[in-house]
């Protein structure tokens, strides 16, 4: 059967007395059409809530572990908080083709769910997980066979080659399992099971944070026990997802469901080109303003802006679990047909997200210097950080309204305008401002790119979203017209 064309009902299919494995069916359409019934009726403000909070601790968490590394190897010197920095680009990468295939997964597999095709949602999750796990292994080899010439394409200097490349080398080695846990987490998130995605994550940050200070100083590893504990809290939180997904009413991972096929590889792209778009153009803009940074002030300010990135990713992550809350919500009544709850999810979002935003922007500014010399305790790397920190936050307040449509644009699949409006922070925005201003202020004007970077996106997200907002108003119409004939 043409898997466009199905539309099975598993609830209606099984019989209850056919035997106990079919009685598991049962049961677990039962669960399944439980969840569904919770995403549809449940008022859209304290849904968002429900399922936001375990999203917003499992960023935070995430975000604090990448902290963790960053405040422990700045304990060693300048050159390794550098070199864990050129190494952030390859990491984006690994997350891009992990979210790729997450979201590209997930959103398929929350419509099929409103829409009641369970048969369907289990394909897909055997799918997106077997092609996360392949290209994780494809870049585990390519990256460690090409391993200096990456190293240098990412911005290393001469000075910090040896402690990027042996940061490198066994980061790689954990790629197939960092680029499955985050499909697995986003598949349970996309399910409405944002608790059972929390204690993988949790678990995985809260061990590497532990190992840190064991392997790097404890055991003499330095750079290369920074990136152990990474992979080891990686597998870690892979091994505990896997075993969630299993758990509950969620959809289990088989093997055994995996189809090779075109259709559900477009679907894939369909939902996670805008994640990969916007998490490898972030990398290919990280890699050129280290290389900028490198040589307009040196290892300070590859350091310098290596901390500000970290220093922003927790706000911004923050901001994302918020919207992780939202998505499954919109997904699933986008496939049920409910647009209203849509609507009011993304409001509530924005409005929220905005308000945390600008408080968060007040507190970096305020305390920028202080904030920096956590990390590294550099007068060079504090003054250029701090510039760059109070820069940044000018834009903050805007971050909710880019962020939240972006989300919503790619939970119902508008990939074109997602995937536009992803890069445009990420990359398309970004790399101009990055290349002009350090051209024509140095220094200066690299520490103030993201900030015009925030603001050239903002103005493109309003006719935009504009745009996609009316399409839906088109479709809920043609849906009303149809119902009344």
């Amino acid at each position: 059967m043409n898997p466009r064309t199905k539309n099975n009902s598993e609830i209606q299919n099984v019989n209850p007395t056919s035997g106990p494995n079919d009685q598991g069916s049962l049961e677990e359409a039962k669960s399944l059409e439980e969840r569904r019934i919770q995403m549809t009726t449940t008022p859209v403000n304290r849904l968002v809530v429900k399922l936001a909070i375990p999203s917003m601790i499992s960023m935070l968490v995430s975000s604090l572990y990448n902290l963790a590394d960053a405040f422990f190897v700045g304990q060693i010197s300048t050159q390794a908080t550098a070199a864990v920095g050129v190494v952030l680009p390859l990491m984006a990468i690994m997350q891009a083709f992990g979210f790729f295939c997450g979201h590209g997964s997930g959103n398929f597999i929350s419509m099929k769910l409103g829409k009641r095709e369970i048969e369907e949602a289990r394909t897909m999750a055997a799918n997106g997980f077997a092609l996360s796990f392949s290209i994780g292994a494809a870049i585990m080899v390519l990256g460690i066979i090409f391993l200096h010439p990456l190293a240098r394409i990412l911005g290393a200097t001469p000075t910090i080659m040896k402690d990027t490349a042996a940061y490198m080398n066994i980061i790689l080695i954990g790629a197939p399992f960092f680029t499955s846990q985050l499909v697995i987490n986003n598949q349970l998130r996309f399910e409405g099971s944002a608790s059972y995605a929390m204690v993988g994550l949790v678990s995985g940050a809260v061990l590497n944070v532990i190992l840190d200070p064991l392997l790097m100083f404890g055991a003499g590893m330095g750079v290369r026990g920074a990136a152990l504990a990474t992979i080891v809290s990686q597998f870690v939180s892979f091994v505990l997802l896997f075993i969630g997904s299993r758990k509950g009413p969620n959809i289990p991972i088989h093997l055994k469901n995996v189809r090779i096929s075109r259709y559900y590889f477009l679907q894939i792209c369909k939902g996670g080109t805008p994640s990969l778009v916007r998490q490898g153009l972030n990398s290919a803009a990280v890699s050129v303003m280290n290389t900028i940074a490198g040589l307009l002030g040196g290892d300070p300010a590859i350091a310098a802006m290596a901390i500000v990135g970290r220093v922003m990713m927790i706000s911004i992550s923050l901001l994302i679990g918020f919207g992780h809350g939202m998505q499954p919500v919109c997904t699933f009544n986008y496939g049920a047909g409910i647009l209203a709850r849509l609507k009011e999810a993304k409001r509530f979002c924005i409005k929220y997200g905005t308000i945390f935003m600008t408080c968060a922007g007040i507190l970096f500014s305020v305390f920028a210097p202080e904030v920096v010399k956590f990390f590294r305790n550099d007068p060079e790397v504090i003054a250029i950080g701090t510039r760059a920190l109070r820069y940044l936050v000018i834009a903050f307040p805007l971050e909710a309204y880019i962020m939240m449509n972006n989300m919503l644009m790619q939970a119902i699949n508008k990939s074109g305008p997602a995937t536009l409006l992803a890069s445009a922070r990420s990359g398309l925005c970004y790399i101009p401002f990055v290349l002009i201003l350090s051209h024509f202020l140095g220094l200066t004007g690299l520490e103030m790119s993201q900030m015009w970077a925030d603001i050239g996106t903002f103005l493109i997200a309003i006719p935009l979203t504009r745009k996609v907002m009316k399409d839906l108003d088109r479709e809920d119409k043609l849906k009303s017209l149809r119902f009344q004939h």
